[in-house]
């Protein structure tokens, strides 16, 4: 064979294995778009979720797998810890990454808005009243989510405050001390919790308070809400202004760099994370918590490992100048938002729709909700008896999935819980009644284009002039200067807005 001949068949070869390649790279492509990750091997649709982990552990997978079962479905669980979960959210958001369902803290949701418009997400409403479950969502929690009259998430709902301090029960029978109802009590109980040694060990080893780097759901926004400040916005003379522009925010800050100065709180709770925070309260160094009553359950069982005598209760109403006033949040504490980078077609959306209303459903919400009949909890005629026993059992094995539970608080599937003496249902009855004291932000429903955009940025120059204030960094005409620079950097550009919007919706 000629060298010319050999010449024409290696280039004709090599064109066949580029055709070849080039074929097969089409397929691929082909077939990503198809996505065959979309349905399991036996044909199930996948449902892929990105979730926070507030437990110690994600649910276990006998309970993951019936309900796949119930739901005729794959799931591809993202548990994150909540510590960490905002980071994570973002980076996935960034690097179109986001799984099919993907939760959004009510926090993250507001600052999320310039996303939402550029189209990463599914508008849901029209899809909504096609499942029995989902068309029964509650229209004015779907609306305070709405961004420009499109729905984009399916809610969690949660009371509008479940604000309130946990306390060392013990600590109080031990110096015989009644729980707080004032703040000048609170102060002085905590006084006493970190100067008269409060665990009868003879050491000066403890503190009043324990506190995190979050000025939202640390102490300091429920403290704030006892001296009467506004819930991020409020109304003055007919206009709105900003919290930080307020006495009562003065106030607070004066009030914790007290309990700073005093030694009366941990002295690195500008930088402690939730869970040094937890551990602190944990390992008996702070007799109170101030945040979320529904922790309680949970503290209590870590509290008592460390120390079995250890007793926690809740106090949930502190007076203060103008009375008991609760900070809220809306009726949702967050929102799954559907991308549109995961879900490409009509038909995935639906399938992914079609499992949270099947959640919704008796047989997978109360899974959900208690776990397995007869590990979990026992049936009790229509409701359902929680031992403690079985609590600690729930925290570790099922637990986690509150965090994807839709709408459970007012959906009638979901069974009640026999009367009992439990801390959590303590919470949830405090919780409870908070809702006639709570305060509402009153720009929950209106836009600001300047917000959307440099609300991050701008808060940032508040929160950082709020902690040097506390620790006595700065003074109170140091502070002023900064809300100045807030203003100029796009501030005065924000309240514009909301006072603009505000006189349109009234």
């Amino acid at each position: 064979m000629s060298k010319d001949v050999q010449r024409r068949i290696g280039k004709r070869a090599c064109q066949i294995v580029m055709l070849l390649l080039t074929v097969s790279l089409l397929s691929a492509c082909n077939n990503e778009a198809s996505s065959p990750n979309d349905l399991a091997s036996d044909g199930r649709p996948v449902v892929s979720i990105m979730a926070p982990l507030h437990f110690p552990h994600p649910p276990i997978p006998e309970l993951v797998q019936e309900i796949e079962k119930r739901t005729q479905t794959k799931l591809d669980l993202n548990w994150v810890p909540d510590v960490i979960y905002t980071d994570k959210m973002n980076t996935a958001l960034t690097t179109n990454s986001l799984k099919k369902a993907t939760y959004v803290k009510y926090t993250d949701y507001m600052l999320m808005k310039n996303s939402i418009r550029s189209g990463a997400f599914w508008d849901i409403r029209p899809y909504l009243e096609q499942y029995p479950n989902l068309k029964q969502l509650n229209k004015d929690i779907l609306n305070q989510a709405a961004v420009d009259g499109k729905i984009y998430g399916l809610y969690t709902e949660r009371p509008s405050s479940r604000q309130g301090i946990i306390l060392r029960e013990d600590w109080l029978n031990n110096l015989k001390l009644d729980k707080p109802r004032t703040i000048d009590e609170l102060y002085q109980m905590l006084k006493a919790f970190t100067n008269q040694d409060p665990d009868r060990n003879g050491k000066n080893d403890t503190i009043g308070l324990t506190d995190r780097n979050d000025l939202v759901f640390g102490a300091f926004k429920t403290l704030s809400s006892y001296f009467g400040t506004p819930n991020n916005w409020g109304l003055a003379d007919g206009k709105l202004v900003p919290e930080f522009e307020t006495t009562a925010y003065v106030d607070t800050m004066n009030f914790m760099k007290k309990l700073y100065d005093e030694k009366l709180i941990n002295s690195d709770f500008a930088v402690t994370s939730k869970d040094v925070q937890r551990d602190k309260f944990i390992r008996g160094t702070a007799g109170a918590y101030i945040g979320s009553m529904q922790d309680v359950q949970r503290l209590s069982d870590e509290v008592k490992m460390a120390n079995p005598q250890a007793r926690l209760t809740l106090v949930n109403h502190i007076e203060g100048p103008t009375g008991f006033r609760i900070w809220s949040i809306p009726n949702y504490s967050a929102l799954y938002l559907f991308s549109k980078k995961a879900i490409r077609t009509e038909e995935e959306l639906k399938q992914v729709l079609h499992f949270f209303d099947r959640t919704m459903d008796k047989d997978v919400a109360n899974l959900m909700k208690y776990g397995l009949e007869g590990r979990h909890y026992t049936a009790k005629g229509d409701k359902v008896q929680l031992s403690e026993e079985t609590s600690k059992i729930r925290v570790n094995e099922v637990n986690a999935f509150y965090a994807m539970m839709i709408a459970d608080l007012n959906n009638p599937n979901v069974m009640g819980v026999a009367e009992s003496e439990s801390l959590s249902q303590l919470a949830d009855k405090l919780s409870a009644d908070n809702e006639k004291y709570v305060i509402k932000d009153p720009t929950i429903n209106l836009e600001s284009k300047t917000y959307d955009e440099r609300g991050v940025e701008l808060y940032k120059i508040i929160s950082d002039a709020t902690y040097n204030y506390m620790l006595g960094k700065m003074d109170k005409a140091g502070f002023l200067q900064e809300i100045e620079r807030w203003k100029r950097n796009g501030g005065s550009q924000i309240i514009q807005e909301y006072n603009d919007a505000y006189r349109r919706a009234k």
